[in-house]
């Protein structure tokens, strides 16, 4: 028996990543990214320590299902008042290093869920 992975051809995937960059459907990008299965687009400049309320904004904008907050290599715990607005938003969310936050956004994606990932890669 073989097996075949079927992936959606209209939805944009991680196809590679590493310390400072994500491709994005084998195109490099090298800045913060808002990812959704329909688009790509520029993030907030600056690394985690920069990430506030207003940086949230355009994710919970796009009303998906589940935000997903890359926070680089090492997994960063995000201060308070960040958790709160993303819990009166109403949306699941999650904050992961890169690595988990682009599998677990493919995964997601290829579903067909209403998933958006913020990809902050410094």
């Amino acid at each position: 028996m073989e097996f075949r992975l079927e992936q959606p051809r209209d939805i944009r995937l991680v196809t590679a990543h590493g310390p400072g960059w994500v491709e994005i459907d084998r195109q490099r990008h090298e800045t913060n990214l808002i990812l959704t299965p329909e688009t790509v687009a520029p993030w907030f400049e600056g690394g985690f320590d920069a990430l506030d309320e207003p940086a949230l904004e355009p994710l919970l904008a796009l009303r998906p299902e589940l935000v997903l907050i890359a926070t680089g290599a090492t997994l960063r715990r995000p201060p308070v008042p960040l958790l709160r607005r993303l819990a009166a938003a109403g949306q699941g969310f999650e904050f992961m290093t890169l690595a988990a936050a682009c599998r677990t956004y493919n995964v997601t994606a290829s579903e067909g869920r209403r998933v958006v990932a913020g990809l902050i890669l410094t």
